[in-house]
């Protein structure tokens, strides 16, 4: 079977350089593009980030740049405090020497999907703005997309932000609630099943044998995530967010999902709560999942030795 074509849309964070050197190490992907979103970061870092991660596993992947802005409500502010000031913990990479696709991302994800129709998977660990984005400007790309695998959201859990919303929902609500309306198979991969799934220091360990390069930056980075979950949920590791939204897309046998339409709160103290709605078009929910299954997913791909 040839390898899966993803495009993952990113705000890079630690937890997102764990899941593009995840999607770069596993022979079932075809990494074929990055498309950078403010978030975890600002959006101009964000951009400078995914250039310097494929720059750093020698990898020849486009990067197109997003947005640094919500859909409609104001900015509400980063995650700095999470991700580190420069988003990979203290670790600073050199600045990139190759530049940008010269394409905006909606419009690079819209032309990418249409060149292999039925083909591409979009996977959307940031705030929903360019995917929203891509949808007004290219309507037909929710046809010629194969599927959209989304983190975000807590439906049946308390969220990460506030009470109600996780980090990426709450950062564009209204981007998320388009992207949810749209007529593509999408699945969402939120805090219901993310937060039971981790790694620690101890897992990463041997990466940072077999993929020196990579592997020592991945270790190095995560030790401020890690102190963050350590400090503010007690656990020893951290959360695997946007990598397991990576395996979920090409491994989906890993989750139990059910199907119902998704509505977001757009105003109010709930603003970015993701909830089951009564009508609308129905999206596949990942509401458990294989937790061994995924670690071993992850961590046997970043093991192997592939990255330098």
């Amino acid at each position: 079977m040839s390898p899966l074509p993803i495009i993952i849309d990113t705000d890079p964070g630690v937890d997102d350089a764990m899941a593009i050197l995840y999607a770069l190490a596993e022979p079932e992907i075809d990494l074929i593009g990055l498309t950078s979103v403010f978030g975890n970061i600002n959006g101009p870092l964000a951009a400078l980030n995914a250039l310097r991660l494929v720059e750093l596993a020698g990898a020849e992947v486009p990067v197109a740049v997003g947005a640094s802005r919500p859909r409609v409500q104001d900015p509400v502010g980063d995650a700095t405090y999470v991700h580190g000031e420069g988003g990979f913990g203290t670790v600073s990479l050199p600045h990139p020497s190759r530049l940008p696709d010269p394409r905006p991302a909606p419009q690079f994800l819209a032309k990418m999907c249409a060149a292999r129709p039925g083909e591409v998977t979009l996977v959307a660990v940031g705030p929903l703005t360019n995917l929203a984005a891509a949808l007004d400007e290219t309507p037909e790309i929710a046809r010629t997309v194969r599927s959209v695998v989304v983190m975000g959201g807590a439906v049946r859990c308390r969220g990460n932000v506030t009470p109600y919303a996780e980090a990426n929902i709450w950062q564009d609500p209204h981007a998320a609630q388009r992207v949810f309306d749209a007529e593509w198979p999408l699945t969402l991969v939120g805090l219901d099943v993310t937060e039971r799934i981790t790694c620690n220091a101890a897992d990463l360990a041997p990466m940072a044998e077999r993929s020196p390069r990579c592997g020592a930056f991945l270790a190095d980075a995560a030790a401020f995530y890690f102190d963050f979950h350590k400090r503010t949920a007690g656990i020893d590791g951290c959360h695997l967010h946007d990598p397991a939204a990576v395996i979920a897309a090409h491994d989906p046998s890993l989750f139990t999902q059910q199907t119902a339409p998704l509505a977001v709160t757009l105003d109010g103290d709930a603003i970015g709560q993701t909830r089951e709605a009564e009508t609308g078009r129905p999206n596949d929910i990942c509401v458990d999942a294989d937790i061994e299954g995924v670690r071993a997913r992850f961590l046997s791909a970043l093991h192997a030795g592939r990255l330098p």
